[in-house]
């Protein structure tokens, strides 16, 4: 009896089935409205809608969910508590956090991501308001999606396929090589700007606290003698607490971005929620300037007018890095960057939780490197020092 891969049949049949979607809220009146904008997705579907954490912990076994959003605070067991056991039991569990924009919940929801959750999102103070609810909305869908299908991802491909037994048969004709790939044009890397950089921009979104808080504690050096502009897809109250994280992990100030401030070397400045925030010359010097326009690509902040702006103040001295993120935010800002002889730097697939942002930069072909996070701080320490390689 010879033994044979198992059929690619139940794999692909598992890529196409909805994702699970677990929600853990006390309020029946927001498990109702979730519950309703899940199931109006093709695919996703509820496969549980629960009141507590315990109840989520008791019961994530049998449910078997691939997301679970759950509420910060609630009856019985919390949120921040019950996430660590969900984990425990179901290791590869997305979990984003939701919770209201209050500084204590935006510090509990940092501190869920350090434990294992994979985002967050911040719940409207009132549902009741078009603009909010479909907003929220549109943020939440977006997560469980991208989140979901990459986690499935993950778990289709790392264990080996199964072995089956199969009656005897003769031996079958090895396949013919498939024909090498061709390159795609667009991925083809670009020269680094011959300009040494002025500056460092910086861009993330879904994943990128964690990414930026690695970040900004490798590149010391780089802060230390040329200023730093992030923008994060953040709300209010959140990008203050991101901030005050930031100036921890790396050792320098870090703050929100103040409307018409000087942009000066040895300092982080990060756009707040609620608003764009660009570069501008004053005099012979830059200083930032807040906008409160509409949202760009559904964000506000969002890192396309932040890096579009930079190339009116440092022309071809601007160097770029998008990080993971949703999305294709700081892809068309990416281009007035190169368009003014800049450089982009993205985060490669492999080391982000989305793979959006950083790989519309890629697919546009505006980058002149694409990255391991891990690579990021000793390419830029490179760079920022004057070595072109």
């Amino acid at each position: 009896m010879s033994i044979a891969l198992a059929s690619p049949s139940t794999r692909e049949a598992a890529r196409h089935e909805p994702l699970r979607v677990m929600v853990v809220d006390d309020s029946v009146v927001i498990r109702g409205l979730i519950g309703r904008w899940i199931e109006a997705e093709p695919d996703m579907v509820v496969a549980a809608s629960l009141r507590t954490g315990l109840d989520a912990v008791n019961q994530v076994e049998r449910v078997n969910p691939d997301v679970a959003l759950l509420d910060i605070e609630m009856p019985d067991l919390d949120g921040i508590a019950a996430l660590p056991l969900l984990l425990a039991k179901k290791r590869n569990l997305v979990i984003i956090m939701a919770s209201t924009l209050t500084r204590r919940n935006a510090e509990i929801s940092f501190k869920a991501l350090s434990l294992g959750a994979s985002d967050y999102i911040p719940k409207p103070e009132s549902t009741r308001e078009p603009s909010a609810a479909e907003t929220f909305r549109h943020d939440l869908i977006q997560k469980i999606r991208h989140l979901g299908a990459k986690v499935r991802r993950k778990v289709q491909i790392a264990p080996s396929p199964p072995l089956v037994p199969e009656p005897d048969r003769a031996p079958e004709l090895p396949a013919r090589a498939a024909p090498a790939a061709v390159a795609n044009p667009q991925l083809l890397r670009r020269a680094f700007s011959t300009q040494p950089p002025r500056a460092l921009l910086i861009g993330a979104s879904t994943g990128g606290p964690q990414a930026l808080m690695s970040l900004v504690a490798e590149i010391g050096p780089v802060i230390d003698r040329f200023p730093v502009l992030i923008t994060q897809h953040m709300p209010p109250t959140f990008t203050t607490i991101l901030a005050e994280h930031l100036a921890r992990a790396s050792g320098r100030p870090a703050r929100e971005g103040i409307d018409g401030e000087l942009v000066k070397p040895g300092r982080i400045y990060l756009a707040p929620g609620g608003h764009h925030m660009r570069v501008v010359r004053h005099g012979a010097n830059a200083a930032i300037a807040l906008d409160d326009g509409p949202p760009v690509n559904f964000c506000k902040p969002a890192v396309d007018p932040m890096f579009a702006s930079a190339t009116e103040v440092w022309q071809g001295a601007t160097l770029a890095v998008v990080l993971t993120g949703m999305g294709s935010d700081g892809m068309r800002g990416g281009k007035e960057i190169v368009a003014a002889g800049g450089s982009v730097i993205a985060q490669d697939e492999a080391s982000s939780v989305v793979w959006g942002m950083p790989g519309a930069a890629t697919h546009a072909g505006i980058c002149a490197a694409v990255l391991p996070l891990s690579q990021i701080a000793p390419k830029l320490i490179q760079l920022f020092a004057g070595v072109r390689s």
